[in-house]
């Protein structure tokens, strides 16, 4: 089976934990960036139904690194065992965190950092080989994964908050290089989806397996928000035929209109981003945006969204080679120049933009930018196993949810590689989600 090869770090247990250590304090300075900009009473108050309180999450990333790396790792006594129920994302919906028992913004920082000395110790002892938590460092990337995907979460809240700006960031550069195809055709035949082989791939990643898909065609970029405003001005969200019957349900009982933070004002289209309300840029991939909104617009436009294989095959492999990538553009571990990542931006960067970053068959922005929907609902691959614990991936298996694939602007470089898997139910619009879509190919041209 044509696969990835190992991360060469993997074989050498310094760079292991070199590389450990560098993905655990970036994820810390970015968890302390987004926890110092703002207030105590920001960080205790709930800015929306729909997240955890600033805090609950502070809190939350210290007791997931205290339960694996020090105690099931390191086999250090429990520090606080008293606290590991309140921040149980399992027992406690986010709509009820803010009744809970919280650490206040002082005792949860000084918690976090006390963890954080004693893991870093436990790292410097670590054999990091001989049981599958410790196997190439794979318990400290899960948990520097864990930390980035909540540090996104918690900028997602930032972007709920309401107020004055707390953060900023540069613009994204304009990388664009001059007209791009419309779509692009990815021939058929066979690929590896998944991955045996990268470290710290999470279970639902796993195991690498052959996927023999017809050809078809998908969009060289994700949709704009100009091109989604034509979807609008067409009456998209007031005829039916072009939504489920759930989404026409859902968008009747919500009153939707647009994009979650856009306005319409005086003609002109705004929204509100982290604080800021600016004129809705055209040349931007599309943001805020359902799994419904997505298909509908995808049905209006006489195309489909990718299923989630379409996706990856588009992303990873290499047409010359046979072999499936780690990245659109190679294996090289993502840089400024590929993709937008890691909250360097505060923003999507135009659409067409990182040529650095395409694929072999020229498809842009497949990484980074924007959490991309796809046609798929969240299943296990063929001789899935759940690790470290079933309540990463399994219990969400063959519920609502649908498949999103390759990251946006708020997602680390840890957390966000072309295996990479992120699911959601249907109806959220406060994620960093776009889309992009498909059609089959016309068989004479296959």
């Amino acid at each position: 089976m044509t696969s990835v090869p190992h991360d060469p770090e993997s074989h050498d247990p310094e760079a292991l934990r070199e590389r450990a250590a560098r993905a655990l304090l970036a994820a810390r300075d970015r968890t302390r960036a987004l926890t110092t900009c703002v207030d105590d009473h920001d960080l205790t108050a709930q800015h929306s139904p729909l997240m955890s309180p600033l805090v609950w999450d502070l809190a939350h990333i210290g007791n997931q690194e205290e339960q694996w790396l020090l105690r099931a790792v390191g086999k250090r006594d429990a520090l606080r065992p008293d606290i590991d129920s309140v921040y149980d994302a399992f027992e406690h919906p986010r709509a009820e965190r803010p009744s809970l028992p919280l650490l206040p913004p002082a005792e949860a920082h000084g918690y976090v950092a006390d963890v954080r000395s004693r893991v870093l110790d436990v790292l410097e002892s670590s054999p990091l080989h001989g049981a599958p938590l410790l196997d190439s460092g794979f318990a400290f990337g899960m948990i520097a994964q864990h930390e980035q995907q909540h540090d996104e979460t918690m900028l997602i809240t930032h972007q709920l908050r309401r107020g004055p700006a707390a953060l900023t960031a540069p613009e994204p550069p304009r990388t664009t290089d001059g007209p791009l195809p419309a779509e692009v055709l990815v021939p058929a035949g066979p690929f590896t989806m998944g991955t045996s082989t990268e470290p710290w791939a999470l279970d639902n990643e796993r195991p690498a397996h052959r996927r023999l898909l017809p050809s078809f065609l998908i969009d060289t970029t994700p949709v704009s928000n100009g091109a989604y405003l034509d979807f609008i001005k067409d009456g998209g969200y007031s005829e039916p035929r072009w939504w489920t019957a759930e989404g026409w349900d859902h968008i009747r009982e919500h009153r939707l209109h647009a994009p979650l933070f856009w306005r319409q004002e005086g003609g002109q289209w705004l929204r509100r981003r982290f604080g800021v309300t600016e004129p809705v840029p055209p040349d931007e991939p599309v943001l805020h945006v359902s799994w419904y909104e997505a298909d509908a617009y995808a049905r209006w436009a006489g195309r489909r969204l990718p299923t989630e294989e379409e996706w990856e095959k588009a992303a990873r492999h290499d047409p010359v080679s046979g072999r499936s990538r780690r990245y659109p553009w190679g294996d090289e571990t993502p840089g400024p120049t590929h993709a937008n990542l890691g909250q360097r931006h505060l923003r999507p960067a135009p659409v067409g933009s990182y040529p650095d970053g395409e694929s072999p068959l020229g498809i842009r922005q497949l990484i980074g930018d924007v959490w991309e929907w796809t046609a798929s609902d969240f299943l296990p691959y063929p001789g899935f196993a759940a690790f470290p614990y079933r309540e990463y991936s399994e219990v969400f298996f063959g519920g609502p949810y649908k498949v999103l694939r390759g990251g946006s602007f708020a997602v680390d470089p840890v957390a966000c590689r072309g295996t990479f898997r992120n699911w959601d139910l249907p109806v959220r619009r406060q994620i960093f989600a776009g889309f992009r879509t498909a059609r089959d190919a016309d068989p004479e041209g296959a």
